[in-house]
């Protein structure tokens, strides 16, 4: 019904070389023994995406990208379309990343349009939401997640909430080692289950994705799938290495 996503984030990393040697080993090692059931998604810098199409065209291995803008063009310096996107043969799109909302100053409404013109183009939103350590340690962390959950999603119809992926990431677990326990994740990712229910309805809820991101490894991914509500993985700094990547994919062997 929800058919696993584990997604790579590779960030601002890489070399045109790295990416493309990156991509290469990767698809490689998928192709290798091609995990039954599972999607395979990564998200490189703007100026390889297609540098890293061309490696993985014909691959189980899709592309994303990190960011989009709302707008289909216009004065918009530094930003980057939905149709440029999908020219540059991007399946998918990461939306209101912590990176993005924390460094960079980005708003709940500015997702929400960002959300928005994914959908409306034919990408995959995964849209990101997650709390700060001070959020959780204040006991915070299901009004932070549902408040970023129902501005991402207002205005959605019902029926096209399924298309979007949500992603957890707790902003004091990325980069950090620091992982939520499977119980931890698996208790948010049902809160944020019950929350889209009441966005869009149970059906929808129920179809909808919940990924789950924050020092993702093959150490802990197995654990981490094993739970209800935890249907894949944002993964960073292990997307990073082709083999660490390639065994979280593999991670029902």
């Amino acid at each position: 019904m929800r058919p696993p996503l584990i997604a790579g984030n590779w960030k601002m990393n890489g070399t045109a070389a790295e990416a493309e040697a990156l991509a290469r080993a990767i698809r490689q090692g998928i192709e290798e023994r091609p995990p039954v059931g599972v999607e395979a998604l990564v998200c490189p810098p703007y100026l390889v995406l297609e540098r890293v199409r061309a490696i993985l065209d014909g691959s189980p291995v899709r592309l994303g990208a990190q960011d989009v803008h709302w707008e289909a063009k216009g004065a918009y310096t530094g930003e980057i379309s939905p149709a440029m996107l999908q020219q540059a043969g991007c399946t998918h799109v990461i939306v209101g990343h912590s990176e993005r909302r924390h460094i960079m100053g980005e708003s709940n409404e500015q997702v929400n349009r960002k959300l928005k013109a994914a959908l409306a183009a034919g990408l995959t939103p995964i849209v990101c939401v997650g709390e700060l350590l001070e959020e959780r340690t204040a006991g915070d962390t299901r009004k932070v997640v549902e408040r970023q959950a129902q501005k991402a999603f207002d205005g959605v119809p019902p029926a096209d909430v399924p298309r979007a992926v949500l992603a957890y990431e707790p902003v004091w677990a990325i980069g950090t080692g620091r992982t939520a326990t499977p119980a931890q994740a698996q208790e948010t990712h049902r809160f944020l289950r019950n929350t889209m229910g009441r966005i869009a309805g149970l059906e929808a809820a129920e179809r909808i994705r919940i990924l789950y991101g924050g020092s993702v490894k093959p150490e802990n991914i197995r654990d981490l799938m094993e739970q209800p509500d935890v249907d894949g993985a944002l993964v960073g700094g292990a997307s990073l290495d082709a083999a660490s990547f390639v065994k979280i994919v593999r991670y029902k062997e």
